[in-house]
């Protein structure tokens, strides 16, 4: 079983970056395909971005594609988020998520990170 850490969330005005980050420990890393989702207030938890356990081939939501990046470093056991040109409908706590099958727009793993909280002020 893997455990999922994730830290950078913060406060940041509208147009701002941030980069998020998710330590994984407890098994093989580059046995996960990891992924990113996000939860605002009153809202289901939504899709946001993954990527294929070499880091070769990675998939977005629409609302974020061109200006989310989601990477990942196998020896550093680490997948990141980039989030630039932040607006308020980022605002939400973003989950790192992590499984041996392919995290997708409408597949979710069964490992999950406690979250971290990005607020966005307008």
């Amino acid at each position: 079983q893997v455990q999922l850490v994730e830290s950078g969330g913060g406060l940041v005005q509208a147009g701002g970056f941030l980069r998020l980050s998710c330590a994984a420990s407890g098994h093989t890393f580059s046995m996960y395909t990891m992924g990113w989702f996000r939860q605002a207030p009153g809202k289901e938890r939504e899709f946001v971005a993954a990527i294929n356990k070499s880091g070769g081939t990675t998939y977005y939501a629409r609302s974020v594609k061109g200006r989310f990046t989601i990477s990942r470093d196998n020896a550093k056991n680490t997948v990141y988020l980039q989030m630039n040109s932040l607006n308020s409908e980022d605002t939400a706590v973003y989950y790192c998520n992590a499984d041996t099958r392919q995290i997708t727009t409408s597949y979710s793993g069964p490992y999950w990170g406690q979250g971290t909280q990005v607020t966005v002020s307008s």
